[in-house]
């Protein structure tokens, strides 16, 4: 699943030369939190948060309580005082797992996306990404994680597919991540019911292990020897 499929493409933009009032009231009218600065071409040449705002203000104007000289010094601030110029950008090429690892190394909550010539084609944020896996991972209805710890060989996982089907259960979706320990590997199956106490019981009986999903942690790499 590519960015081209995920990312919002009615942008909403602002000037440069816009003030911080113009731009504060177009996120709060809008309720984004990310505004992508363009020129006349919709060339991108920076992007302007709610976070810059609120950096850009005395505190008492958060509070709707400055003065009438803070506002009027304020009203002067353009977007381009305040915007990040060159900000990161990505293609809308990228697969969603590529956009998932740049947003989390680059530590923002959004990226606008441009074509090779830099024109703004689309943003793509963090909820846009979460529904997007949503959809990926076939979660719309509440259901139960389990993870299960099987050895790393060829058959395992049509074994617990098999188990759970048998068990007319319905899957969402099923993910393979390393373990702690070499030769083993964790597979999570989302189940689409509540009811797990008998597929966990068939699963123990036929060799497997459960282990918490709350207690695993996807970052964490195997244990060095």
């Amino acid at each position: 699943m590519f960015v081209s499929q995920s990312m919002v493409s009615e942008v909403i933009t602002i000037d440069a030369d816009a003030s911080v009032f113009e731009a504060q009231e177009k996120m709060a009218a809008n309720h984004i939190r990310h505004l992508p600065v363009v020129d006349a071409g919709r060339l991108l040449i920076g992007i302007v948060t709610d976070r810059d705002i609120r950096s850009a203000m005395p505190y008492r104007m958060i509070k709707n309580k400055g003065t009438a000289d803070e506002r009027e010094k304020l009203a002067q601030l353009k977007v381009a005082d305040i915007m990040t110029s060159d900000p990161k950008t990505i293609s809308p090429m990228y697969t969603l797992p590529d956009a998932l690892l740049l947003i989390q190394k680059a530590k923002v909550g959004a990226f606008p996306v441009v074509d090779d010539d830099g024109r703004l084609m689309g943003i793509l944020s963090v909820r846009d990404l979460l529904r997007a896996f949503i959809n990926v991972l076939g979660i719309r209805e509440p259901g139960t994680l389990l993870c299960i710890e099987v050895e790393e060989k060829v058959g395992q996982m049509k074994k617990i597919v098999d188990a759970i089907t048998e068990e007319n259960i319905s899957l969402g979706s099923v993910l393979v991540a390393r373990t702690w320990e070499a030769g083993k590997r964790a597979v999570f199956p989302y189940l689409l019911t509540n009811t797990v106490t008998r597929i966990k019981k068939k699963l123990v009986a036929m060799g497997y292990r459960l282990i918490d999903p709350m207690e695993w942690y996807l970052d964490q790499l195997p244990k060095s020897k």
